[in-house]
């Protein structure tokens, strides 16, 4: 099968296109891998379909998690030899075929969609065929920055949401129980001192040391899932899912009118195989919020995740609780008991004259050791400056 016009040299180009269908789709490619592209397509050739699929997967693709993504999109963009043909540098290909049933990943459907500017200067007619460039502009990229995740399209919320993903959330280290050898330590190494000792004929020349080991904060991730949290429930999974990916000890809990434990989900180092799962297992979403029952759903059955005093809990909710107050006040009382810090993350804070009215909110605000907007990019940056301001105050 022949993928492309060798002879015209618009192979190169739709190598280049190919790369930045991937790109679009969430999978990280800078301008060296695109070269390496290239060069290995024009080393394998283009006669065989598997040598070029395999050559640029070679090359391309560096985490586990993005291999199905290469497989569909690859699949839908050499579907037709004429189609490679079709392509501008900076659009991306619509099947032109017969439909697979296979289904498609979710970032897959959303990259193989035709991009346009999200505000045209001229609206074009219907009959004109016009070519529009995929191009994000800056001004664009700085209203996205600060647009608030519940009046986004659904173009730009995809936007949005695979921005949120790069953004860092790095999750203070503090000193642990256990000892490691370390030069500047407080207390001898003990059996490495004589280990050493044995090898110079009993002789002390070196002292090695033991200091306390520094390890990241276990974290416990509580977020909303109510109808008033739709819109910022998923985006908000999507984040945190990459954001604390290196932290060791991970426990992720959604709440409505029950708990849903989302720990296993969380696990898959795929954002859309994670979002999938979520799926399936939350079977109260957009269905209401008794913060206070979930509370103690999570003291009788999972009590034992939280460990005494050190676990970070992040609890995203707009407060907005329609159970029992008195439970709910005795649960955030047990909670505050065991973490070493709540930090309440509340879109409702992007209010200037916001006050926890609410009942429900009245207690998260008094149980609370921090509180932060989490409504747009901006405050999702602020997010890392903020726990990290909280665990040293």
């Amino acid at each position: 099968m022949q993928l492309g016009d060798a002879r015209s040299g618009k192979w190169p180009e739709n190598i280049m296109g190919f790369a930045r269908a991937l790109r679009r789709a969430g999978v990280p490619i800078d301008s060296a891998r695109i070269a390496l592209g290239v060069s290995s397509a024009q080393l394998v050739g283009l006669e065989h379909r598997e040598d070029l699929a395999y050559a640029l997967e070679s090359v391309l693709i560096s985490r586990q998690e993005d291999l199905e993504a290469f497989r569909q999109l690859f699949d839908e963009y050499f579907k037709d030899p004429q189609l490679a043909n079709k392509l501008l540098a900076q659009m991306l290909p619509s099947s032109q075929g017969q439909e697979d049933t296979k289904p498609k990943k979710a970032r897959v459907s959303e990259a193989l969609k035709p991009q346009a500017p999200q505000f045209p200067l001229l609206k074009p007619n219907a009959e004109d065929d016009i070519e529009l460039d995929a191009a994000m502009t800056a001004s664009e990229l700085v209203r996205l920055r600060h647009a608030d995740f519940n009046q986004l399209g659904a173009t730009e919320f995809a936007l949005v949401q695979r921005l949120a993903r790069d953004i860092p959330l790095p999750i203070p280290k503090v000193p642990s129980r256990r000892k490691i050898s370390c030069p500047r330590g407080a207390h001898l190494h003990w059996s490495k001192t004589l280990r050493l000792a044995a090898q110079l004929d009993g002789e002390f020349l070196v002292l090695p040391k033991l200091g306390r080991q520094m390890q990241r904060l276990p974290i416990l991730i509580l977020v909303d899932i109510s109808g008033s949290m739709e819109r910022y429930a998923r985006l908000l999974l999507a984040f945190l899912h990459k954001a604390t990916e290196h932290v060791k000890r991970r426990d992720v809990m959604a709440f409505g009118t029950g708990l849903t434990d989302l720990t296993l989900a969380f696990k898959h180092k795929d954002p859309d195989l994670m979002l999938k799962e979520c799926n399936e297992a939350i079977k109260d979403f957009a269905g209401g919020t008794k913060l206070g029952a979930s509370l103690q759903e999570l003291k009788s059955q999972h009590g034992r995740r939280l460990m005494a005093k050190r676990t970070l809990v992040l609890l995203v909710s707009d407060g907005l609780d329609t159970g029992d107050h008195a439970q709910l006040e005795a649960n955030m009382a047990w909670l505050k008991g065991k973490a070493r810090k709540i930090c309440w993350l509340n879109p409702l804070l992007r209010f200037e004259g916001y006050e926890p009215l609410a009942k429900g909110a009245g207690v998260l605000d008094r149980f609370s050791d921090a509180k932060l907007a989490i409504h747009d990019l901006a405050h999702l940056e602020d997010l890392a400056k903020a726990i990290k301001d909280l665990i040293q105050r």
